[in-house]
């Protein structure tokens, strides 16, 4: 059973028809809603390759290249930081955070073995809405890269400081500056814009575990190249999946 609605299957279906076309490669060995409907397995249920080839009658590298196509068209349509920020919320702030998606590197990569997490991976920022809806992933970055670098390297500190956005983010963004806020722990002379910070952050967490309800990024076997396009393809289906 692939838990996700009918209608982001047939939207990636259509999407990969359209680019067909471009292509002018309209017969292939799965109809369009095959190819959509053999992605997002892979996605959801984290397959190999090698499985849903077999369950879909095709070959391994033909499989394969249905993924790397489909991922690539949905990747193009998740929206940038600065297309996240054009229309900031209304509550006035948004949350910042980190994550690793966990690859099955080995012990010789060091870039990409975080010491916070004890695990090889790679490092992806989020932007999300007070309510927890993610509006910006960001491309991936090897795992041992600490959480403030890699929002400085994403220009997400200077994006939400240009915008005068309010930005609320954990004990790893200290020492941002600029319009972020992270705990305050001189609790006697806690001032009033510090308030109820950890109530308001939370919902942050949402967008990470929206993101990896997707199994392939739990454990994650592509290549660390495709990391960010992957995330931000899941990004745009979800972004479907909400729309309606």
């Amino acid at each position: 059973m692939l838990d996700v609605p009918l209608k982001v299957v047939e939207h990636v279906s259509w999407l990969v028809y359209a680019r067909r076309c471009e292509l002018n490669s309209r017969w292939r060995r799965l109809s369009c809603f095959r190819q959509a409907l053999l992605v997002l397995v892979h996605l959801r249920k984290n397959e190999t390759l090698a499985q849903v080839a077999a369950g879909f009658g095709v070959s391994t590298a033909t499989a394969g290249r249905y993924v790397s196509e489909t991922i690539d068209l949905l990747a193009e349509r998740a929206p940038s930081l600065h297309e996240a920020l054009r229309e900031p919320p209304p509550e006035g702030f948004v949350i910042l955070d980190g994550t690793l998606i966990t690859t099955d590197r080995i012990a010789a990569d060091q870039p990409y073995y975080s010491m916070k997490h004890r695990r090889h991976g790679m490092n992806v920022q989020a932007v999300a809405a007070p309510d927890g809806t993610p509006l910006w992933f960001s491309r991936a970055l090897p795992g041992r890269t600490h959480d403030l670098t890699a929002a400085r390297a994403h220009g997400v500190i200077h994006a939400c400081l240009s915008r005068q956005l309010l930005v609320l983010a954990d004990r790893a963004y200290q020492g941002a500056g600029a319009t972020v806020r992270t705990p305050y722990y001189r609790h006697h002379e806690l001032p009033e814009h510090y308030r109820d910070h950890a109530r308001l952050r939370a919902p942050g967490e949402r967008a990470f575990a929206r993101l990896k309800q997707w199994r392939i990024l739990r454990k994650a076997r592509c290549s660390t190249n495709r990391i960010g396009r992957t995330v931000a393809a899941i990004h745009a289906i979800e972004i479907i999946w909400r729309s309606g």
